[in-house]
């Protein structure tokens, strides 16, 4: 069964990421993320995220992620089977993400992950885009 809280189309607002201590580590898309994810009711999702700086810093990547694939959604985790992305190593594999929904959007937590060579616990904080 698909929890339809979730269907529809989010805007990135922001992220944030702490380590194994509980300690603020710099946000993982920068200071300006920029996203948006899609779910249908038909199963399909696709997300795009990357840093929304205009200009990277010197010496910076700018990250860009992107995958879509069918998915489900049980009211508490998100999982998603990828077809297509922007990595490859993700193809065929599951996204999972723990979600939660707060007044003002959704928030989702992918698994702890080494990131710029610091285990995070990371967070990304969506907004609803109204329907037209």
């Amino acid at each position: 069964m698909l929890d339809k809280r979730i269907i529809g189309t989010w805007r990135l607002k922001s992220t944030k990421a702490v380590d194994d201590d509980g300690a603020a580590l710099l946000p993982p898309l920068g200071p300006a993320p920029n996203g948006v994810a899609c779910f249908q009711a038909d199963g399909r999702m696709y997300s795009v995220i990357c840093d929304g700086r205009a200009d990277v810093p010197s010496g910076e990547e700018r990250l860009f992620i992107s995958y879509t694939g069918n998915y489900t959604f049980d009211g508490e985790t998100l999982s998603t089977r990828v077809d297509a992305a922007s990595d490859p190593g993700r193809i065929g594999g599951d996204q999972v993400r723990k979600v939660r929904f707060e007044s003002d959007g959704m928030v989702l937590a992918p698994p702890r992950r080494l990131f710029a060579n610091v285990m995070q616990h990371q967070e990304l904080f969506w907004e609803r885009v109204a329907e037209r």
